[in-house]
């Protein structure tokens, strides 16, 4: 079955359920754009690009395939003409949501400091990140840790 087929019928499937998601096909460059847009928060087609090794063009075409099935949508950005378009992850009201206790933190740390704390959160989440299958009932969350001074853009 093509793409365009695949994608017909999951239009199909969700045609008259208002907020239905159609079913998106696996494809490496979308499953990859995702997984950068869980790292990042934000990423433009010229960012996924680079990260990517693949052209700009086709980032962009499949950032747009991602929010039409409602997985991705457009960062707020700077009003005008023009100019890069952020794209962050869409998040439906009736989502799973992370438990409280969420936080964030201003630190300061050297160099080595921050090392440190990386290679202890890794070791941390390495029971989780390690699983061969996720246990009944698990759903998938993203976890993000950026080192970075006031300023810089992480990554």
């Amino acid at each position: 079955m093509t793409e365009d087929e695949l994608e017909q019928e999951g239009a199909a499937s969700a045609a008259g359920r208002p907020g239905a998601r159609r079913k998106l096909p696996d494809h490496p460059i979308r499953l990859a754009l995702l997984d950068l847009i869980a790292e990042e928060g934000t990423l433009t087609a010229t960012r996924a690009a680079a990260r990517l090794g693949q052209s700009s063009g086709l980032c962009s075409f499949h950032l747009r395939q991602l929010a039409r099935h409602g997985l991705v949508e457009e960062a707020p950005h700077p009003p005008g003409r023009g100019g890069p378009r952020p794209w962050r992850l869409r998040w439906e009201d009736n989502a799973v949501t992370a438990p409280p206790g969420g936080f964030t933190e201003v630190l300061h740390l050297t160099p080595e400091e921050a090392t440190t704390l990386t290679a202890t959160l890794r070791e941390a989440l390495a029971p989780y990140a390690g699983r061969s299958a996720p246990p009944p009932g698990a759903v998938r969350m993203t976890v993000q840790a950026h080192f970075s001074p006031p300023g810089a853009e992480p990554g």
